[in-house]
């Protein structure tokens, strides 16, 4: 409970600030709903209200404030609107037997994470042996560190168009190896960082107590090292799944795609349907979050089974 109050609260300040916000970013929307019904609306047409500060336009038309929460395409919807969406496009599909329809957010959850895992796994493994180099190597230290910190200051809204038309080019587009690789790029570097930090962890006396015992390298590293990088590596990797689903997202918009989360961010973007966009948003949160907690899971049992206090 101590856990789950402040969290419970601060979600509650969360959607009140949400909730709070919709007049005043759907008021010229609910306007011009009002005055194409043939309500009497202060200023009258839609270009003179366009200079005229949101709050005012408030304080002059407050009759029309409630409309702003009921519209069918608002430019910032209710919290329950985007609940009621999300219901519509995972569980009421669900139950009818349609939960991998193309119209369910479900199945481009499926879809996404596909690529997130597989990117996921590809940034982790490069990411754990890039630091065993670092760790073992000096040369590696010198050179693959500051080109890995260069390579996290490029955008990846810029990367990931590269990404896919060398991708295209090299003919490795299909089964989603672009949003793998984009995935990939997002996750290596916290997995990278933590495991450098991990690997070194050792003190040195303990490093001496084992070479006293006789252990080799290997030794050394599969008693010592490896085990006292495991709490840093799970705590990279619950970012490094969350910079992974971020990472596909990005990568299914420039593609063109019409499956997957990005996928129904653009579509929805496209053809005006603020829900669309919101309720996918929300499958990606959920999804992010569903990810980190079976990480978290597997890194309680794991390091109680080593014998870590929690």
């Amino acid at each position: 409970m101590r856990n789950v109050v402040p969290v419970l609260t601060v979600l509650a300040m969360l959607v009140a600030f949400w909730w709070a916000a919709v007049a005043p970013m759907n008021m010229r929307a609910a306007l011009d709903v009002a005055e194409r019904a043939g309500s009497t609306v202060i200023p009258t047409g839609s270009v003179e209200r366009r200079s005229v500060p949101v709050l005012k336009l408030m304080l002059d038309n407050h009759q029309h404030i409630a409309s702003g929460y009921s519209l069918k395409r608002p430019r910032l919807p209710t919290p329950s609107q985007v609940g009621a969406e999300l219901w519509k496009t995972t569980g009421a599909m669900a139950i009818k037997g349609r939960a991998f329809s193309k119209r369910s957010l479900i199945h481009h959850s499926w879809i996404t994470l596909q690529s997130t895992l597989w990117g996921f796994l590809l940034g982790t493994t490069l990411g754990i042996l890039g630091a065993i180099a670092i760790v073992y190597s000096r040369v590696a230290n010198m050179s693959l560190m500051p080109w890995a910190v260069i390579s996290q200051t490029i955008p990846i809204v810029a990367l990931a168009p590269m990404i896919i038309v060398l991708s295209n080019q090299l003919g490795i587009q299909e089964r989603g190896v672009p949003k793998a690789i984009i995935a990939a790029y997002l996750c290596y570097f916290p997995v990278l960082v933590s495991m450098v930090k991990g690997l070194r962890s050792p003190a040195a006396s303990e490093l001496d107590l084992l070479k006293t015992y006789g252990a080799g390298g290997l030794q050394s590293f599969f008693k010592l090292r490896l085990p006292a990088s495991v709490p840093f590596l799970f705590t990279s990797l619950k970012v490094g799944i969350a910079a992974a689903l971020v990472g596909t997202i990005v990568g299914e918009l420039p593609t063109g795609a019409i499956s997957g989360l990005g996928a129904r961010i653009l579509i929805g973007d496209q053809f005006g349907t603020p829900l669309a966009i919101w309720s996918a948003l929300f499958a990606a949160a959920i999804l992010a979050g569903v990810l980190v907690t079976l990480l978290d899971i597997m890194q309680r049992i794991t390091l109680h089974k080593m014998g870590f206090r929690a």
